[in-house]
């Protein structure tokens, strides 16, 4: 029973490095799409987002008839606990891709403003934050983890500046409200991104750990 055990939960990692993949690719294009206003881009993975969908809700599956088959203890029911809420927050930060997509889809309908607010810091921060975290998954590794958790604040800084940016520009133009209204919100999935990514790096140090370390308690 432990053999089919082994390779069932090898089965899971599989998929799941399959998964961050995936979502990974989606956020580069999202990021590349916010920085082109590239609409095309932006319809693309609207229209694909059924396969992060899919593949969440298969590896959810295959962990619940893991633990109800074999009912693990202690490491191997810490990895499928973890495994279940590093799937969920994968498959959210799809959708938040697939939020901006629809934010882009409208912007782009719309005449073009002059400069209005530089997305590439916070695009590039949040990249690094998701791939740092699915990178600390891999390796199991605690401190790259922790590097994640650490760089969340500057993500919450820059949506601030982002904001106060786009008040001004929303005192200055009255008439492009609409515009306005959904550049805000781009940054507000992008830094709902960076939430996700920090809670993968949570569960990775829980995984290792066994402690969790959410709602602050990221100590000794």
């Amino acid at each position: 029973m432990s053999k089919h055990l082994r390779r069932e939960l090898e089965k899971i990692k599989k998929k799941m490095l399959s998964l961050g993949a995936l979502v990974e690719e989606r956020t580069r294009l999202v990021f590349q799409a916010v920085a082109d206003r590239d609409a095309e881009i932006a319809q693309k993975i609207i229209t694909s987002d059924w396969e992060v969908d899919e593949m969440e809700v298969e590896i959810e599956e295959e962990c619940l008839k893991i633990l109800a088959l074999y009912q693990p203890v202690a490491v191997d029911l810490r990895f499928l606990i973890a495994t279940i809420k590093i799937n969920n927050d994968m498959e959210r930060i799809g959708d938040e891709c697939v939020n901006i997509a629809e934010r882009l889809m409208i912007i782009a309908k719309r005449p073009p403003m002059q400069f209005v607010f530089d997305y590439t810091p916070m695009s590039k921060k949040v990249q690094f934050m998701l791939k740092t975290s699915l990178d600390a998954l891999v390796n199991l590794d605690v401190d790259l983890a922790f590097k994640v958790i650490t760089l969340d604040d500057d993500v919450d800084a820059i949506q601030t500046q982002a904001y106060d940016r786009i008040k001004e520009v929303i005192m200055e133009h009255p008439d492009r409200v609409g515009t306005m209204v959904n550049l805000l919100l781009v940054s507000r999935h992008l830094e709902r991104i960076a939430d996700h990514s920090t809670n993968i790096a949570e569960e990775v140090i829980y995984l290792i750990e066994g402690e969790i370390v959410r709602h602050g308690k990221h100590g000794a």
